[in-house]
């Protein structure tokens, strides 16, 4: 690959990841048109006080979306170098573009979901990386059936749908909580590079193509739903174990900390409400306690 052609095909998934924030914009507005948005294009120096990017953070607050965050960023520049010995490239020079975005419904019988597709290039390597992954507090299997079924769909032509949801079963796990997954996964890939930029491009391209649909479904059927105070109560709840996932292993976190990005733009990620009790228990017999079964990857529904 020469440096003229990996230049363009940055620049090219720049503007697609630019064009599937706008789109993503507007499948919100469709289900609530009266939500608030804040845009926020940003800047930032690099580990050397030099010009290094920067990007677009788009803030949502409405009636059916509690809070949610459809970020764009494109960053370049050096490197602390400890950092860099981290990353998996060579050198202490990096360009990482990508999509990241969370959605926190306010009706605890739609899921959270969270999904970023990104381009990374670190001295003489680049790879892609990416994923989406559901945070249900309600069992709905129908529901997180849909979701897995839609990108097993989006991978068929690539055949990498099982690989991408092992790694998104063992990735999005809250390790010091015994195992307990974030949600019922999704898909999740990262320092991907098959030596076809051409092919590895258009996969990443079409898959992250394939967000609108494995999720806004979900929303339209569940947002009218009724709901009592004991499923906002597990809501929160387990809106306190994503935040806990969220600050102690989740590497886009340290990424954009340590890459001297936007804080506020990183932490959007956090749900603006959340919970936590001493030794939290949903109430047996309830249907929350149930939910807590689907936390482990062998019921996810991702193997149906």
């Amino acid at each position: 690959m020469s440096k003229h052609n990996l230049a363009a095909k940055k620049e090219i998934f720049h503007q697609h990841v630019l064009n599937l924030q706008q789109s993503i914009t507007e499948a919100i507005i469709a289900i609530d048109p009266k939500i608030h948005i804040v845009t926020d294009p940003w800047d930032r120096l690099d580990h050397k006080n030099a010009p290094g990017g920067g990007g677009i953070t788009r803030a949502f607050e409405g009636e059916v979306f509690e809070n949610a965050g459809v970020n764009t960023s494109k960053v370049f520049g050096s490197l602390d170098p400890e950092f860099a010995k981290k990353l998996g490239g060579t050198g202490e020079e990096m360009w990482a573009c990508g999509i990241s975005l969370i959605i926190h419904p306010k009706n605890p019988r739609v899921p959270t979901v969270h999904a970023n597709f990104r381009m990374i290039e670190a001295g003489e390597k680049f790879w892609f990386g990416g994923g989406a992954d559901l945070t249900p507090f309600y069992p709905y299997p129908e529901d997180f059936k849909h979701f897995h079924d839609t990108w097993r769909s989006a991978c068929a032509p690539y055949n990498c749908y099982e690989e991408m949801k092992k790694v998104c079963d063992q990735y999005f796990v809250n390790t010091h909580r015994g195992g307990e997954m974030r949600g019922v996964g999704g898909i999740f890939f990262d320092h991907f590079n098959s030596s076809n930029i051409e092919s590895d491009f258009e996969m990443v391209k079409n898959l992250s193509n394939q967000f609108i649909e494995s999720y806004f479904p979900i929303v339209k059927k569940r947002k009218d739903e009724s709901f009592t105070a004991e499923d906002e109560d597990f809501q929160l709840h387990r809106r306190g174990r994503y935040v806990e996932f969220n600050l102690l292993h989740d590497r886009g976190t340290t990424f954009g900390l340590k890459t001297n990005g936007r804080t506020d733009s990183i932490l959007i990620s956090l749900p603006a409400r959340a919970k936590f009790s001493y030794k939290y228990k949903p109430i047996p017999g309830s249907p929350h306690e149930k939910m807590m079964d689907y936390y482990f990857a062998k019921n996810n529904l991702g193997n149906t």
